[in-house]
């Protein structure tokens, strides 16, 4: 840890800002973009080719399988901010999607809920504390885990907590299921990077993308002014402004955090 704060000290003195107006809601830009380098350089030398191989040499029923059970086995952290929200409807319905794919989907490696009507749901802590009022503080990019801020950073020791694999005490199973997990998820990234690497600024764009499907998460749809705002962040990361940045937003639950983790080379890492 110590070689990797003395790396992240010395790129923030060498970081330098953009030309432009800064963004009122990422005050530690200088220190987020060197972070942002230092995910994306990780990621090009070992993550995406890792992943990439993944995705070569795995047959597709087997990933489809790998990221149903992880979907599955972590699916408990849905279903407990279903209760912290209040929504005791979807949380019957995600209890029964989970009885559903533990048994009849062998474990979680089949999906029948879906093919059941019961739908997907995607919901965390952070979500929850945005729900009940939490402001969510400056933007914040975490090394290896990606875009965030601070509300989030403290949702994901939340939902680290109603992670199942957080209590396997057996350190080869719990980092096994832990990499199986990592390399996976970004596999599945593969397909929207190259909306990330067409961008004028990445960073800018990235970040933009996230503070708006999060409050997307937060407070459903857009008014009038949240629309006059998108334009506003696109302009600001020198995209074109006639773009419509919903169509990189992720609304599925099935791709809810495509593009959003799609710098980030461990997004299922341990928090704590």
């Amino acid at each position: 840890m110590s070689l990797l704060a003395l790396c992240l000290l010395l790129l923030v003195g060498c970081a330098a800002l953009p030309p432009g107006k800064r963004s009122p809601r990422d005050p530690w830009e200088r220190m987020n973009r060197a972070t942002y380098r230092f995910n994306d350089t990780f990621d090009k030398a070992i993550a995406r080719p890792v992943a990439r191989g993944y995705r070569r040499v795995t047959p597709h029923l087997v990933q489809t399988g790998v990221s149903n059970f992880f979907d599955n086995l972590e699916y408990p952290v849905v279903m407990v901010n279903d209760l912290l929200q209040g929504q005791f409807v979807p949380f019957l319905s995600d209890t029964g999607r989970l009885l559903l794919n533990t048994t009849v989907g062998i474990g979680g490696l089949m999906d029948p809920a879906t093919a059941a009507g019961l739908e997907k749901n995607d919901r965390d802590f952070g979500q929850t504390l945005g729900k009940w009022g939490a402001r969510t503080g400056p933007y914040l990019v975490i090394p290896f885990l990606g875009p965030s801020d601070l509300r989030d950073a403290v949702g994901r020791v939340g939902d680290e907590y109603c992670n199942p694999r957080h209590y396997i005490r057996n350190s080869y199973v719990d980092y096994g299921l832990w990499l199986v997990r990592a390399i996976d998820t970004r596999a599945r990234l593969l397909d929207a990077q190259s909306a990330l690497d067409s961008a004028y600024d990445p960073y800018a764009f990235l970040r933009n993308v996230y503070l708006q499907h999060r409050d997307f998460k937060v407070n459903g749809g857009q008014s009038l002014d949240e629309e006059q705002q998108e334009q506003k962040l696109l302009e600001e990361s020198g995209e074109d402004p006639q773009m419509d940045l919903r169509r990189y937003t992720p609304r599925s639950s099935s791709s809810s955090t495509s593009l959003i983790r799609a710098s980030a080379t461990r997004p299922a890492g341990r928090c704590v």
